[in-house]
């Protein structure tokens, strides 16, 4: 069994993680950091210390109504994608222990587009 990296546990809800292949089981977030663990396979984990984290992106549709994922970018370990049943909990649980200043919303399609044909006309 793996052990935690949390010593009190703020919130445990349902949630997917996106890697490679889709993963189901549950988030933890404590007070030293951020846990995914999967249902079925317990040797499938991932455990983000908050010191580790840089960024959080949250993909925002429809103003604010609906966050479908979002994305916990680390300083040595790339970007985690995970989608949960509700994420607006979630990033209030992470917005504790993370600047909020270092949780920043995601590019909209016209942005992504918009970027894209400026970097081929600067070409």
């Amino acid at each position: 069994m793996v052990q935690s990296l949390n010593t009190k546990v703020d919130l445990v809800i349902k949630a997917t993680a996106f890697t490679g292949m889709t993963e189901y089981g549950k988030i933890m977030i404590g007070d030293k950091g951020f846990e995914f663990y999967n249902d079925r396979d317990a040797r499938k984990f991932i455990q983000i210390p908050w010191e580790e984290v840089d960024y959080v992106v949250a993909s925002i549709l429809f103003k604010g109504k609906w966050i479908p994922r979002y994305a916990i970018r680390t300083k040595k370990n790339g970007e985690f994608v995970f989608a949960s049943k509700d994420p607006k909990k979630v990033l209030r649980a992470i917005r504790v222990y993370v600047d909020p200043s270092r949780m920043v919303q995601s590019l909209s399609f016209f942005g992504v587009i918009k970027n894209g044909l400026s970097k081929l006309m600067k070409r």
